[in-house]
């Protein structure tokens, strides 16, 4: 059993714990109970006393070493609200990510997001708790395969989720996010424009835009798997439930919802509305995070779970931190045309 792509967990908790008081204890949970008070009605206090010890040595940690943690939506509630230091979206990050004054980054999301991060900031070491955080969207294209859609559609813009390596985002014209998707396709000139890797996303874009939207048939392994029957019969089961998608699910599911946004969009739509009850159609972590947030509002929870996201764990934070070891590192060849592809999705969105 490996921590993570590299480490042995048995090495890395024999090594921690002779670093760190990793037990549990009282004394861990009053030293953490600020944190503790945000998620106490969807983390119960025995799986705190679990968790308070890593969230203390964590946090101790970050400043001795100078390093920051950047934390998705997706993570866990012990992760999203016990030690990030930013946490958001894609878009979000990727923002914040060119703000960061520390040296080290600590990215908790998936692979692509870490080299994300490296992308903005190449003089900074960016690490990952665990390197096999992939992304079913991110595996799906590839830079050869941008070029064969470049082929197909001349003189077409190609339009790439954040959602993609460093090498993909190198052979397109811009990044978007599903938060700005919409706006980055309209800005892009001519009267086609090739969106990857996500076809769901592409088509509910398509579906808003002037543009003639072509696209790549990825998907994600977590939206793609709600259907528009399983939304209807959660209405029949809690009449009046609030209904709110991220547009990477099928069309149906997204015409079938009271509200789709992306996951900030989405979070703001609950907090500015507080439904008495509401369904949130995305990976399940998301729900829990802004429950703790909302505890007016009742979370009925139809959610899926991301694999890929489900890597990343307080134990294999710390052991980044402390070992310094998975380091994300882009190609020289590929960080300018990829960081221009980030930036001018940013401008884009700040315009």
């Amino acid at each position: 059993m490996f921590l993570n792509a590299q480490t042995k967990a048995d090495a890395a908790r024999a090594e921690l714990a002779a670093h760190y008081d990793l037990e549990p204890s009282e004394a861990a949970v009053r030293d953490t109970d600020a944190q503790y008070q945000v998620v106490k009605d969807v983390i119960p206090a025995p799986d705190w006393m679990r968790f308070a010890p890593y969230v203390r040595a964590i946090n101790a940690l970050k400043k001795e070493t100078d390093a920051v943690v950047l934390a998705h939506n997706y993570m866990t509630p012990e992760i999203f609200h016990g030690v990030a230091d930013v946490a958001g979206d894609s878009l979000q990050l990727a923002i914040e990510a060119t703000k960061v004054r520390q040296q080290t980054i600590i990215q908790c999301g998936v692979h692509f997001m870490a080299e994300t991060s490296k992308i903005l900031n190449p003089q900074k070491t960016v690490l990952i708790p665990d390197s096999r955080a992939g992304c079913s969207l991110a595996s799906s294209i590839t830079a050869a395969d941008i070029e064969k859609m470049r082929a197909d559609y001349p003189g077409a813009q190609v339009v790439s989720y954040v959602n993609t390596t460093a090498a993909v985002k190198a052979a397109s014209d811009i990044c978007c996010t599903s938060s700005n998707a919409l706006a980055i396709v309209e800005a892009q000139p001519g009267d086609t424009v090739i969106m990857t890797p996500d076809g769901y996303l592409a088509q509910n874009i398509a579906a808003l835009s002037s543009k003639r939207v072509v696209y790549w048939e990825g998907a994600c392994i977590v939206h793609e798997q709600f259907t528009a029957e399983e939304l209807r019969a959660y209405r029949d089961s809690y009449p009046g439930v609030a209904i709110i998608a991220h547009p990477e699910c099928p069309p149906d599911v997204v015409a079938e919802a009271d509200f789709t946004g992306s996951t900030a969009g989405m979070i703001q739509w609950v907090k500015t509305n507080k439904p008495p009850k509401v369904v949130m159609v995305t990976e399940c972590s998301m729900s829990d995070n802004v429950a703790a947030e909302t505890p007016e509002v009742d979370f009925v929870r139809p959610c899926n779970i991301c694999p890929h996201m489900k890597r990343i764990s307080l134990e294999n934070i710390l052991w980044s931190l402390h070992s310094g070891t998975e380091e994300v590192t882009v190609d020289e060849a590929l960080l300018e045309p990829a960081r221009r592809a980030v930036e001018r999705m940013i401008e884009v969105t700040n315009s």
